[in-house]
């Protein structure tokens, strides 16, 4: 009889409003994107797993050269599932090795013509790719979402963790829950204290708090 393993990271866990708030998306971008006839395949209807975010993130960081056509990046997907063939091929590791690469070339003439280029492109997704922690075996169990911008100097204090409080956005390397940090502190509790009883720095409880505000500004 052949053993079934939990993955927490395919579990139908965020709804599309939801990933679009902690992805700084646009909700109807999600649901294109992830429609029947979209690049994302939802891990079940209207219902999206930590991988689907996880590729939601790679895919926007692709889209910030906006001279590329969403169907040609759709042609240029279709060519790296060819060739790693698996059902995520955005948050597989190999797409951060030559897989960037292979997409540039795939885009051709659509990213030279651009106002970043190829140079540009790289360093883009680079950026969006770093934000990603993987497991020994490559698989992707962290991601840093951005909370201010979008650049290599965004500090990564802010992680989402299937494993971790239901995949809800805690302080990086611990499980306390963002919302409960902002939650006290709009209660009137100060970044002091609750850094002291967290034993956390003041920056990482003032980015938790940054982290839920820019939420209820996006709801």
């Amino acid at each position: 009889m052949k053993t079934l393993h939990y993955n927490p990271s395919e579990v139908p866990t965020y709804g599309l409003v939801e990933a679009a708030e902690y992805l700084r998306l646009p909700h109807r971008t999600v649901a294109t994107w992830t429609s029947e006839n979209g690049i994302i395949r939802q891990a079940d209807q209207n219902r999206l797993s930590f991988v689907n975010l996880v590729e939601l993130h790679v895919l926007k960081g692709m889209r910030k050269i906006h001279c590329v056509p969403m169907q040609r990046i759709r042609r240029a997907l279709e060519h790296i599932r060819d060739k790693y063939p698996t059902p995520h091929p955005l948050a597989d590791r190999e797409f951060e090795t030559d897989g960037v690469d292979i997409f540039i070339q795939e885009l051709g003439e659509y990213i030279n013509v651009s106002r970043h280029g190829q140079q540009g492109f790289k360093c883009i997704v680079s950026t969006y790719l770093k934000r990603i922690g993987r497991d020994p075996k490559g698989l992707p169990v962290l991601l840093y979402p951005f909370v201010l911008g979008d650049s290599d100097s965004e500090p990564k204090l802010i992680s989402i963790n299937p494993r971790v409080s239901f995949g809800k956005p805690v302080i990086a390397g611990t499980g306390i829950s963002t919302a409960v940090i902002a939650g006290r502190f709009n209660a009137r509790e100060s970044i002091s204290r609750l850094a002291e009883e967290y034993d956390r720095t003041e920056a990482e409880i003032e980015e938790a708090v940054r982290w839920e505000s820019r939420q209820q500004s996006a709801a």
